[in-house]
């Protein structure tokens, strides 16, 4: 069985509050990091539509800070899948009053499908249908490859 990109796909937001900010007056990066994690749970969830774990975060770049009052909207989509395991992207952005959104950060998590007893299980293909999609896997099969070679290496 294969599954869409759009069958997976999840907007999420939040708005930055006060137990959210660190001692520079920003957003501390472990609650960016927790609710991207928990959105590459979902996404991961909605493509195998079963038990999900996070194995890696194969990439997090902080590309701007966020301060109190700000609204994060965090949009997450499945990239590519191997036989148990997803690779979810999602982008946080800082939405404004006009609902323009201004990226500030970028993550690439695996996520892999796990069974009732805690094993792999394997996850359903993907049908790509745009060229963005295309690209993407194809991005998404170069990373898979590096965390493979990285394994090997030990690193």
């Amino acid at each position: 069985m294969k599954k869409k990109v759009s069958d997976s796909y999840t907007e999420q937001a939040y708005v930055v509050r006060s137990q959210h900010i660190n001692s520079t007056k920003r957003l501390f990066g472990g609650y960016l990091m927790q609710w991207i994690d928990e959105m590459a749970g979902i996404v991961s969830r909605r493509h195998c539509e079963g038990i999900v774990t996070t194995a890696a975060i194969d990439n997090l770049q902080f590309k701007h800070a966020a301060f109190e009052d700000d609204m994060i909207v965090l949009v997450g989509k499945v990239t590519y899948v191997g036989h148990t395991s997803m690779e979810i992207r999602v982008d946080a952005y800082i939405e404004d009053y006009t609902g323009s959104r201004r990226n500030i950060n970028r993550a690439y998590l695996v996520m892999v499908a796990i069974d009732e007893n805690g094993k792999p299980k394997e996850v359903p293909g993907l049908i790509l249908e745009t060229e963005e999609e295309k690209w993407e896997w194809e991005a998404g099969k170069k990373r898979y490859d590096l965390r493979k070679q990285r394994r090997i290496e030990g690193y």
